[in-house]
């Protein structure tokens, strides 16, 4: 079983390095300071979605199919798989996310919508 490295220091919060690598077939190990991948540290579920997200060219009405959810969440959770990537996204209005959800449920209409804006 494998798991997720830690990405910070559990003392102290820094950042961990990466100072060795190991095989598994031979036993060689390699030590030194390496870089690491900041999407090692996704947990499966953040990288299925960005393997989806990839593989439709960015698409996210994709992205939100494969989710199963509307446009606004499906718009969410990739923004947070991008700030655990160290990606800084755009932050949204909450308000506005949640406005946008009531439209796709059909709880409002877009004249609706359009007057909460202003």
């Amino acid at each position: 079983m494998t798991r997720n490295a830690p990405r910070s220091c559990p003392v102290c919060g820094g950042k961990l390095a990466l100072t060795r690598l190991s095989c598994p077939d031979c036993e060689t190990e390699l030590s030194g300071v390496f870089e690491s991948c900041d999407f090692c540290a996704l947990d499966a579920e953040d990288r299925e979605m960005l393997r989806v997200f990839l593989r439709s060219r960015g698409n996210m009405k994709e992205l939100e199919r494969h989710l199963g959810v509307s446009y606004p969440t499906a718009r969410s959770r990739f923004d947070r798989l991008l700030a655990r990537a160290g990606i800084e996204a755009e932050p949204e209005n909450g308000d506005r996310i949640e406005l946008l959800e009531a439209l796709s449920r059909g709880d409002i209409d877009v004249g609706e919508a359009l007057n909460r804006l202003d």
